[in-house]
């Protein structure tokens, strides 16, 4: 059974009572305009919550910066009568983005604890409708600059120390404190998990449980490096390889598959123009650190893992494309920023204020920056010196040659030291021990950015933490874009009884589906397998295999992207829209290779589910046709089946799932 806060005051239990529909009597019954919560006042949103407030609070809480900071908040009552029993509280990742931004996600994670349980939600200063930091060039500039960094700094003058982790924390604490919701199960994902280790340490008295969902510890041994990055990151394509039968039978891991690829980049850089996404051209120059921020970045995180050992192969045997796709959609992908570059929806003045002033860096952030970028330097050849493999197989030059929130090491180099009377304010209260509290950590097996092993050592920090590692899944468990629904179960299970259960779903989730080649004519594609009944001959099976990697290729671009348009790899288009069960995806004339053109409609249910498509496919050999595939999604080993007609001859057979 939950446990029942009995901290709940009168204010709140009137709150419930009124919500649960005791009313007014009918000659008076109207919609209740506000609503009374502890000791704060809430009115009805402007966004698709029922309830929202603010709380004003002093920007520098020891009055040396002056002024104020109102901190947005939304409120979303439980659902069934009598009191509440808890309130589930979420944080988002970035730094940068506003917790309301994910509102639609952290509901429907906690959809089923609704019925007792309230929901919180709240807007960390500078970020969303918290007074958004809006840092000029930063916020539109083309690219992240060490110059522009340093600029926003500089313009947040003494009160750059007062959009840090700590105060964030502090607010949260007075909103749960005003509104008198007692003791609160606090969900962080990703830098959520950072902010809510902060909270722990400065408010334990406020916690009854803690979840981190892509967990990185706080401190730690060579933290400034990230020593776990890069270690992480060859596990995730060499696990994925391991695991996919065509990866498996060729010689070597994947990342000796890859190395060919980054030779040649290596020799000879160049320039590049490629077609991705919604048909937009991106030009980039192809390169080591583009490869590198493929890797590294993890976004598109599951189209990454699941091409790039065939699309490096690709591009040693001449053929480009799909490894440069993968570049542009990772350019596009790894920018926080939407294309509106509103800072409501993301502040990048925030996430510097915070990344540069809460973890440590490899340099001494109390020098000045002139002082800083010598002292980075000599750090940097030390390192080159010491561990010269601390990236590998990238260089420590081709690894800073990513994007600067991506490498994290130079980001801060000309960040001002703190101004002359800026307040000082410590993430930590001095001598604070993590609570012992029941915590959940939970990690991606494939996840780089947040490891597990960084997730280990932020586990091993709480006297009673449990680290569960989900399989073959990669940043964010249990939202609902992650591979499965096992993080949801096991967080809601946990936020509801203090444990987690049987946690065997953490190891069935099935192996990322990799491509077994990429293939410019049907010729160089293997057959289908005919079953009985087939008349179709091995080159209208190669067909039949073009078809379904054809669909693949699409479905994976509707995986990242969702709900719109895009371009086929080799030609043609297609759109996607949301279904009763999932996705619609109707194509028109799309190419994976070059002689094989698909067009016709796919019904994908996402990440469990049975894919059903019905195609035309037309070659430039003449071969016509129409094919009707399906196969089942989230099982392991899966086998898709083909029927139809190529030609004169009718098709009856089968392949492993793309």
């Amino acid at each position: 059974m939950p446990s029942v806060d009995c901290n709940i005051s009168p204010a709140r239990l009137l709150s419930a009572v009124l919500l649960a529909g005791i009313s007014a009597p009918a000659s008076d019954a109207r919609p209740i305009a506000a609503l009374q919560v502890g000791r704060l006042t809430l009115h009805r949103c402007e966004t698709r919550a029922p309830w929202c407030g603010s709380l004003s609070r002093r920007l520098d809480p020891g009055g040396a910066v002056p002024g104020s900071i109102s901190v947005y908040f939304e409120y979303y009552p439980h659902t069934g009568g009598g009191a509440a029993t808890g309130t589930l509280v979420a944080t988002e990742g970035g730094p940068g983005y506003p917790a309301t931004g994910s509102r639609s996600e952290y509901l429907a994670l906690f959809a089923p604890l609704r019925a007792n349980h309230d929901v919180l939600l709240m807007d960390n200063r500078g970020t969303g409708r918290s007074a958004a930091l809006d840092c000029e060039p930063l916020q539109t500039a083309a690219v992240l600059t060490e110059a522009n960094v340093g600029g926003c700094g500089r313009s947040l003058g003494r009160a750059a120390p007062l959009y840090s982790t700590a105060l964030a924390t502090d607010d949260l604490a007075a909103i749960v404190e005003a509104l008198s919701l007692g003791r609160i199960d606090l969900y962080g994902d990703s830098y959520g998990s950072y902010f809510a280790q902060v909270f722990a340490l400065r408010h334990p008295q406020r916690l009854r449980s803690l979840v981190l969902d892509g967990a990185y510890p706080l401190d730690g041994p060579d933290y400034p490096w990230y020593p776990n990055y890069a270690p992480a990151m060859r596990d995730k394509f060499n696990r994925a390889c391991e695991r996919a039968p065509a990866c498996r039978a060729i010689a070597g891991s994947s990342l000796e598959h890859i190395a060919p690829a980054l030779e040649l980049l290596r020799a000879g850089p160049f320039g590049a123009e490629v077609r991705y996404g919604r048909g937009r051209f991106m030009r980039f120059t192809a390169e080591a650190g583009e490869l590198a921020i493929v890797m590294f970045g993890g976004a598109p995180a599951q189209a990454s893992v699941r091409e790039l050992d065939a699309a490096a192969r690709a591009f040693s045997d001449g053929d480009r494309l799909p490894l440069l796709r993968l570049m542009a959609e990772t350019l596009a992908s790894v920018d926080s920023r939407d294309s509106t570059r509103s800072p409501r929806r993301f502040s990048a003045g925030l996430a510097a204020a915070v990344f540069c002033q809460d973890p440590p860096q490899i340099f001494d952030m109390s020098l000045a920056p002139a002082e800083r970028l010598i002292a980075r330097d000599v750090q940097i050849s030390k390192r080159k010196a010491e561990a010269p493999d601390t990236y590998a197989p990238f260089t420590i030059d081709e690894y800073r040659s990513m994007p600067l929130d991506y490498a994290f090491i130079d980001e801060c180099v000309q960040w001002p030291a703190a101004a002359s009377g800026a307040p000082a304010v410590r993430l930590l209260p001095a001598g604070a021990r993590y609570p012992d509290v029941p915590v959940l950590v939970i990690s991606g097996e494939l996840d780089n950015m947040t490891s597990p092993a960084d997730g280990a050592a932020a586990a091993a920090r709480f006297p009673r933490a449990r680290h569960v590692v989900i399989a073959n899944s990669f940043h964010v468990n249990a939202l609902p874009h992650a591979r499965s629904d096992c993080g949801a179960i096991l967080v809601r299970r946990f936020m509801e009884r203090l444990e987690t259960g049987d946690e065997g779903c953490a190891a069935a989730v099935p192996a990322v589906r990799l491509v077994p080649r990429f293939a410019r004519h049907l010729r160089e594609l293997p057959a289908a397998r005919a079953l009985a009944g087939n008349a179709a001959g091995e080159d209208q099976l190669r067909a039949v295999s073009a078809a379904l990697l054809t669909s693949a290729d699409v479905i994976a671009r509707a995986e990242e992207n969702g709900a719109g348009a895009g371009v086929g790899l080799r030609g043609g288009t297609f759109t996607v829209r949301e279904a009763p069960h999932g996705y619609r995806l109707s194509l028109r004339e799309v190419r994976w290779t070059e002689d094989a053109a698909v067009s016709g409609r796919i019904d994908w249910p996402r990440r469990s589910g049975v894919v059903h498509a019905d195609l035309e496919l037309w070659t430039s050999q003449g071969l016509r046709g129409a094919l009707q595939l399906q196969w089942p999604e989230g099982v392991n080993g899966a086998t898709a089946t083909v029927r139809g007609r190529l030609g004169s001859n009718s098709v009856v057979a089968d392949a492993p799932a793309p």
